[in-house]
């Protein structure tokens, strides 16, 4: 597996009136903690998979700020990359438990209301995928 290229994802997340979040450092968290609870993806994606994991979890964390915001479609967002990762055979139960975990770390770093309603935006795309799952969505 190749490492992430092309365009960058976001560094920071706006939330509320203006009010910047690095998103770099709730990323890594995230990953550390999907990583301790399923250390075989080191071993299948090595390095590559931990940059895919940060990159992807800064896109998840912008897409969701932008949700409490209200202009991201966060089931939109989520929904297409819960697309292209099953294309990869990348098992979605997993994606939800990241959203979940994003979702936990999110509530923990970032003590405001707005914290709040952005970590429960993450923790209801991570139903939605798990609805999918249990409809038996396919791809596409």
């Amino acid at each position: 597996m190749a490492p992430p290229s092309g365009h960058p994802p976001p560094t920071t997340g706006l939330l509320g009136e203006g009010v910047e979040v690095p998103l770099v450092p709730l990323a890594q968290e995230t990953c550390r903690r999907y990583q301790a609870e399923f250390p075989d993806e080191r071993e299948r994606y090595g390095d590559a998979g931990t940059a895919w994991c940060v990159h992807d979890n800064q896109h998840l964390l912008f897409w969701g700020a932008g949700a409490v915001d209200g202009w991201v479609d966060m089931d939109r967002e989520v929904s297409w990359l819960a697309d292209v990762l099953a294309a990869r055979g990348f098992p979605l139960d997993r994606l939800a438990r990241n959203l979940d975990l994003a979702a936990e770390v999110v509530l923990e770093e970032v003590s405001t209301e707005l914290g709040r309603l952005w970590a429960g935006v993450l923790a209801a795309a991570a139903t939605s995928v798990r609805l999918r799952l249990r409809a038996g969505h396919k791809p596409g």
